[in-house]
């Protein structure tokens, strides 16, 4: 089967080289003129986990309460938070950025309306008088600082409790269309894998994915120009402020740009420095130009499959690239060497007859590097979470692309370059890898005992490995961003949204006082001088979905605000006194942890309320609070924490990004415990949901999924190992090195505090596909050696001397030129770059040393040196 095949591609590819590179020229320039369509998608459903029923529980809540996306701008002035040096160049900016497209209302502490500054009573409101602003030139800015740095409203949301800083809330329109799609998509999803689609329903569906794909880009466009436009007009007003801008689209918007920038500028620096390393070791333009011709023939191709597919990259699925270009470089690096082999041995021997026995000696090992690899990278198809998949399939295709190619590429470019001398190493000049072999020689039993003592130190650093994921780790702390986010967390709430969705207890039983059993529901009675009596206009603090609304007195606050109605009503728990009290003490807990910021909820309304009234309220003024707000207010003031339908009180809290007792899943759990065992609400009346729960759910998957399919992908590696190899014991000594490359660099990830999260997680398939390449490359070279004298020890030095050198070169080579993404200021850039080079350090040690010294130790091959027959 070989032979044949290998007869089939002498005559098609080998014997008409400058026609076969014609035709890949041909075929690379076809797949580069699909770039332009490549596209990064940062958006938050492609770094979710499907199928997720947290997932589909958000979607609802964003469904049944209308969620705003919102931005911050936090303005720290110079002078006193209210001076007019203050107030007014921030009102001019908050007028600008209510003209931009894609902006629904903009916040600033100019709007809202003061209940303390004089104080006011529920008369003074309901009398129609407009209630005093910032704007009004005769309100006491005295007065005005209080209540901004202690309203439970404002607090916090609008104003740092030290009076240095306010936030300019910039709030988002709602794309109905794109989120019309979804709920479609999502409907549609269900239905199919519940009872299965028509085949009209099917065609629907597609067309649904297709058009909802299509406004993904649209919508990462839009909101990108946006928050470039918001911190345009920010960095105008700068002399009169500190300005940071903030907000989950800005976070989403920054990591493009920085994966988009390291893309472009570390692309092109890896392979500027990978030509002075190639130009250093093989001291030929030939070896430097094949090699590098290869690597960018195969990363356009793969990016032009991606681009004609629509096949889009992520933050995570973009260092598909930098792997690729190790694999097909080391690809191209091993058949160089074995040429260079050859031709040092017959330096007037034919070309074709030197190319066809490169590309026949190494074929076997490529493809089984190949195909192992690609095991590899198959256990992050399982991940359940887009990005990792998507990372898992570009790298299998990519690997059959590299193969082909490089199998291509190289042996027809040495076919048809002039063929020069020889190069030889000399004997006063041993390669390096030499010396990797007298180590083993000399000190096998201390290179054991280090392996031992590294397993310790693995086994150890695994144990310390955290499954975590803050966002404000992937910036460094000189950048904007990562100051933005700081200053946010301490003196404006946080960052992160997380909801806590409560259900009404299930009773059947009419509350006390407000209905009868015989007749149903009557009218509730109505106090002599119940100021909600009165059919006048109602007004109050307002914020909408974690954030605050500008509509404050635009529209006037309703009509019909009377509760002596004589129709029949009846209240929502949540507007009993129980249920007052139930929310006020989750509320009050929830406020109390150092991880949370601003907590908003029904129960912060109610402590409004009571402050107007001075006293304690009843369950009749809650039921009256409850029927009698107009639908301007209730839209602004109750809607965004309560669902009639749904019998249900939100709260709604904004995370500390940058808490380093941020632990998400312990806070979860410890949430969640305290609410159900201390506050005694029923374990199915409590669901979180929001941004902080999904990220949590795909990291928790990541690592339980990573940790199950590893073991499953060793396995499989052990197997093709025993059918590559024909030793069982042999194929387990070449796993063994791979064992420990992995474990080495998950244990420095958990002894120097880097967190396993989707960015990183990658990094175990990474060392997979590096260490086995090594190992399979060795030990097929090590067996077709050692029949010539069955010396152990001189096979390893002819190993060393030859195969070695590949891997060497290939270690140096990417080591050197993936250094430079330390300089990046994408902090996850940085791990790649160090973890790459960690990996393959790792891999090559193990495969000169730890390897070559256990089947010295174990002299696992057989009476034939356990190497197969041609």
């Amino acid at each position: 089967m070989f032979t044949s095949t290998l007869s089939v591609y002498d005559r098609l590819v080998l014997k008409r080289p400058g026609l076969s590179l014609f035709l890949m020229l041909v075929f690379i320039c076809a797949f580069a003129t699909q770039l332009g369509k490549i596209k990064l998608d940062a958006s938050a459903d492609s770094l979710l986990l499907q199928g997720d029923p947290s997932l589909e529980f958000y979607r609802e809540v964003s469904r049944e309460y209308s969620s705003e996306d919102f931005l911050l701008i936090t303005w720290q002035p110079q002078v006193g938070l209210l001076a007019p040096e203050s107030l007014q160049p921030m009102g001019r900016m908050a007028d600008e950025l209510r003209l931009l497209p894609g902006v629904s209302s903009v916040v600033t502490v100019l709007d809202v309306p003061l209940l303390s500054s004089p104080p006011v009573t529920l008369g003074d409101i309901t009398s129609g008088d407009s209630l005093p602003t910032l704007a009004d030139p005769n309100t006491d800015r005295t007065l005005a600082l209080r209540e901004l740095t202690s309203s439970p409203i404002y607090a916090e949301l609008l104003a740092s409790r030290d009076a240095q800083v306010t936030a300019v809330q910039i709030n988002l329109e709602r794309n109905e269309q794109y989120n019309a799609l979804l709920y479609q998509r999502e409907d549609l999803r269900k239905q199919r894998d519940a009872q299965g689609l028509s085949s009209e329903e099917a065609k629907t569906l597609a067309e649904v994915e297709a058009a909802y794909k299509a406004g993904t880009a649209l919508a990462l466009e839009q909101q990108g120009a946006l928050v470039d436009s918001v911190r345009k007009i920010a960095t105008n007003y700068a002399q009169y402020a500190d300005l940071f801008v903030g907000g989950l689209p800005m976070i989403t918007a920054d990591m493009v740009s920085f994966v988009r920038s390291d893309l472009n500028l570390f692309g092109g620096a890896i392979l500027g420095i990978m030509v002075l390393v190639l130009a250093i070791i093989f001291r030929r333009v030939r070896w430097v130009v094949i090699p590098l011709t290869t690597c960018i023939g195969t990363i356009v191709v793969m990016l032009g499959i991606l681009g004609a597919l629509d096949w889009r990259m992520t933050v995570i699925s973009s260092n598909f690239v930098a792997v690729l270009l190790i694999i097909s470089l080391a690809l191209a690096i091993h058949l160089i060497v074995r040429y260079r082999e050859l031709h040092a041995q017959s330096p007037d021997g034919d070309l074709h007859e030197r190319v066809l026995v490169t590309v026949k000696s190494m074929a076997i090992p490529c493809v089984f590097t190949g195909v192992t690899t690609i095991v590899a990278f198959m256990s992050l198809v399982v991940s359940g979470i887009q990005p990792v998949i998507d990372f898992g399939w570009m790298m299998t295709v990519g690997i059959v692309v590299a193969l082909l190619l490089a199998f291509i590429i190289v042996p027809c470019m040495m076919l048809v370059w002039p063929v020069g001398r020889p190069f030889k190493h000399l004997g006063e000049h041993q390669p390096l890898t030499v010396h990797f072999a007298r180590a083993t020689d000399h000190h096998g039993g201390l290179i054991l005992l280090v392996s031992s003592v590294l397993l310790l130190i693995t086994i150890y650093g695994i144990s310390r490995l955290e499954v975590e994921n803050r966002f404000i780790d992937y910036f460094h702390e000189s950048t904007e961003i990562y100051r933005g986010m700081e200053l946010l967390d301490a003196k404006l709430g946080g960052t992160i949204p997380l909801d806590i969705v409560i259900a009404a207890p299930d009773f059947d039983a009419p509350l006390p006082g407000l209905a009868l059993p015989d007749s149903g529901t009557v009218p509730l009675p109505v106090a002599e001088d119940d100021p909600f009596a009165e059919d006048d206009d109602f007004a109050d603090d307002s914020f909408a979905d974690d954030g605050l609304s500008d509509e404050w007195g635009d529209e006037g606050f309703g009509e019909g605000f009377s509760s002596g109605s004589q129709d029949s009503f009846k209240p929502s728990y949540w507007f009993s006194l129980e249920g007052m009290r139930e929310l006020d003490a989750a509320h009050s807990y929830i406020d109390s942890l150092p991880e949370t910021g601003k907590v908003l909820s029904l129960s912060t309304i109610f402590t409004v309320v009571k402050d107007l009234m001075g006293e304690d309220i009843g369950g009749v003024e809650l039921a009256l609070v409850e029927k009698s707000l107009p639908d301007s207010i209730k839209s602004m003031m109750v809607d965004p924490y309560f669902s009639k339908t749904r019998e249900e009180a939100r709260i709604t809290v904004r995370v500390k990004e940058t808490s380093k007792e941020l632990r998400r899943d312990e806070f979860l759990k410890k949430t969640r415990a305290y609410l159900v065992d201390d506050l005694g609400f029923a374990p199915e009346r409590v669901q979180f949901t929001g941004m902080l729960v999904l990220y949590n759910n795909v990291l928790q998957s990541l690592f339980r999924s990573q940790i199950l399919t590893l073991g499953v992908v060793f396995l499989a590696i052990l197997v093709m190992f025993v059918v590559l190899f024909r030793s069982f014991w042999l194929a387990l000594i070449a796993l063994a090195p791979n064992l420990l490359a992995a474990g080495l660099v998950l244990g420095v990830m958990g002894l120097v505090g880097i967190p396993l999260d989707i960015m990183t997680i990658t990094i175990a398939a990474i060392v997979l596909g590096i260490g086995v390449d090594n190992c399979i490359h060795y030990v097929h070279r090590y067996l077709k050696e050692f029949p010539l004298d069955r010396d152990y020890k001189a096979t390893m030095y002819r190993c060393h001397r030859s195969i070695g050198r590949a891997l060497y070169y290939t270690t140096v080579t990417v080591v050197i030129g993936f250094s430079m993404l330390t300089l990046s200021n994408f902090n996850p850039s940085i791990y790649f770059g160090l973890l790459t080079v960690l990996a393959m350090a790792a891999a090559v040690i193990g495969a000169l040393m730890l390897l070559p010294q256990l089947i010295i130790a174990f002299k696992p091959l057989g009476p034939e040196g356990g190497a197969e027959k041609e």
